[in-house]
């Protein structure tokens, strides 16, 4: 993980990739984000835990773009952002896959990870598709990240899922992302998988990308992470480096907080 960079007013002092400070979000009469705070810092993989419910989905989404906080402030690089769509997260560096990785399965390999922005050439004055270029390219790319697929040409659909995973993982890195946001990355996969996908992951992590990993196989978090936050409730409950915890206190963590909750809730006839 990098020590940061250095802020936009030049005081020398290292800022952080991302910074949030108070951000707030509802949806109706359900208060989703009740003022969190939290850093990424560049080159960290950063585990977001926490129940459902808890507010990790809505707090990703807000840095993504996809929902705009209702309350906050929300810092890239020591300069202050208001995101109003994923395309304004997107002109700032910032990725997200999704948990339903959005590929297209009667798309090859190769279309999947140029979906958008396919290279094209001129024949006789007009624009067609350089298949050729787009999958030398696509092999490149895959070889680039270790990932081992053995042909660009094959339909999405045929691909394992963990294969999958690893093509949408591609596909946000081939934006070369400075910040990529993880939606249960390692779900219902095969232990051989799940290894590949958090190879990935570091892998992506040691060429500078600041990385935000939510999922609820907690193992994997000490195999990846540098930090770990977690959410209740819509807030940031605790915090920890990875190297200051371990499997037993972020299971209290998570439901110890969950259990004073609900005491609290009957204590109070609610």
């Amino acid at each position: 993980m990098s020590e940061g960079i250095e802020p936009a007013g030049g005081t020398g002092e290292p800022v952080p990739r991302i910074r949030l400070r108070g951000i707030v979000k509802q949806f109706g009469s359900i208060q989703a984000l009740r003022g969190v705070d939290l850093d990424l810092w560049p080159g960290e993989v950063l585990g977001l835990v926490g129940d459902n419910a808890a507010g990790k989905s809505t707090l990703t989404k807000i840095i993504a773009g996809t929902y705009v906080a209702d309350d906050g402030r929300m810092e890239i690089d020591g300069r202050e952002v208001r995101f109003a769509t994923p395309a304004d997260a997107k002109a700032q560096a910032i990725e997200m896959v999704y948990q339903d990785l959005s590929l297209c399965d009667t798309v090859d390999v190769a279309g999947n990870l140029f979906l958008g922005r396919e290279p094209m050439r001129r024949v006789l004055g007009l624009p067609w598709l350089d298949k050729g270029r787009m999958q030398r390219e696509a092999r490149a790319h895959l070889e680039a990240l270790d990932i081992h697929i053995p042909n660009v040409k094959a339909l999405v659909a045929q691909l394992s899922g963990g294969q999958r995973q690893s093509i949408a993982i591609a596909r946000a890195a081939a934006f070369q992302p400075r910040t990529l946001i993880m939606d249960e990355p390692t779900s219902a996969l095969a232990v051989a998988e799940v290894d590949a996908v958090l190879r990935l992951i570091r892998k992506l992590a040691e060429q500078g990308v600041s990385i935000i990993l939510i999922t609820h196989r907690l193992q994997d978090l000490f195999r990846v992470c540098d930090r770990i936050a977690v959410m209740y409730e819509g807030l940031k409950i605790a915090e920890r480096r990875i190297d200051e915890t371990d499997l037993e206190d972020l299971v209290h963590l998570i439901v110890g907080e969950k259990l004073r909750g609900h005491e609290g809730r009957a204590a109070h006839g609610h």
